[in-house]
């Protein structure tokens, strides 16, 4: 029993519907849960627009942002991983939360595999998290730009060890609020057209 203690780990939903709920996901070197301190910050940032949104949690690990994002009003979610635990434990969280099923969608998948083919939806909220050192950021952001994923005013939250270079992400993402914790940066863009950039204040 001590064993499979150290193999879960847990976390807490900080507000919205799901408010202090625990999150109990396995334990893994490529599940690196956004902190708690981190994703209040980020849902403050996104309180705007995060009710009724379409949102996209790719690299989705132990599920925390995706789940945040429910618990304070998205109107669907869609959870893309690679590891068969955790999508199989995000799937039993969810009946077990009794997430409405038109409202979530969990895809044992490869992302950038997923983001090679056109959306049946576009989304307006994306978290992008890839394990480090894979270094995924641009070729994702590049498939999510150009296969259509995106609408055309779209947030995208970037999580990347501190000093990563990101001005190679699509031209059109404009900077709009970016924070670090211990050795991790976060960063919050906002897409524009391409062909309006530049138009937009700050």
């Amino acid at each position: 029993m001590a064993t499979n203690r150290r193999q879960i780990r847990e976390l807490r939903i900080i507000a919205g519907t799901w408010r202090a709920r625990r999150l109990r996901f396995p334990a893994g070197p490529d599940i690196r849960p956004t902190p708690d301190r981190v994703r209040e910050t980020l849902f403050n940032w996104l309180a705007p627009v995060i009710r009724g949104a379409r949102v996209l949690d790719l690299f989705a690990g132990s599920g925390a942002l995706g789940l945040e994002a429910l618990s304070r009003g998205a109107a669907q979610v869609h959870f893309i991983d690679t590891d068969a635990r955790a999508t199989a434990a995000l799937r039993e969280l969810l009946v077990e939360w009794r997430a409405e099923p038109d409202r979530v969608e969990t895809s044992r998948a490869d992302a950038l595999s997923v983001l090679q083919l056109a959306p049946a939806a576009m989304f307006a909220i994306v978290f992008i998290d890839p394990p480090f050192a894979a270094g995924l950021w641009t070729e994702v952001a590049s498939r999510l730009e150009r296969n259509g994923w995106l609408t055309p005013e779209a947030f995208v939250y970037v999580e990347a060890p501190v000093g990563t270079a990101l001005d190679a992400l699509p031209a059109n993402w404009q900077p709009w609020r970016e924070g670090t914790a211990g050795e991790v940066g976060y960063h919050l863009f906002r897409r524009v057209e391409p062909t309006t950039r530049g138009t937009h204040g700050a």
